[in-house]
């Protein structure tokens, strides 16, 4: 659907394009639902998936740092866990 590209490799597709690869957008996509789930912008619940750390000595200054404890099949797949 796209000229030019026929013939081409993934990778050199991607640069012809313009875009990101499958795991840069994925992970571009966790991140944003992790901070839409911080402000209570998104369906999940930020508890659902995780916890605030209470170490705050190693958050230079703020109290965002998370601790992701699974208790869901969900979490096992879930890309910022890796």
């Amino acid at each position: 659907m796209v000229n030019n590209v026929e013939g081409k490799t993934y990778e050199e597709r991607l640069q012809c394009l313009k875009l990101c690869t499958v795991k840069e957008r994925r992970n571009r996509q966790n991140l944003t639902e992790v901070f839409r789930m911080c402000m209570g912008l998104s369906m999940l619940e930020l508890n659902e998936l995780s916890t605030l750390d209470d170490n705050i000595r190693g958050t230079r200054g703020h109290t965002w740092k998370l601790e992701f404890r699974c208790t869901r099949n969900c979490c096992k797949y879930f890309s910022l866990i890796e």
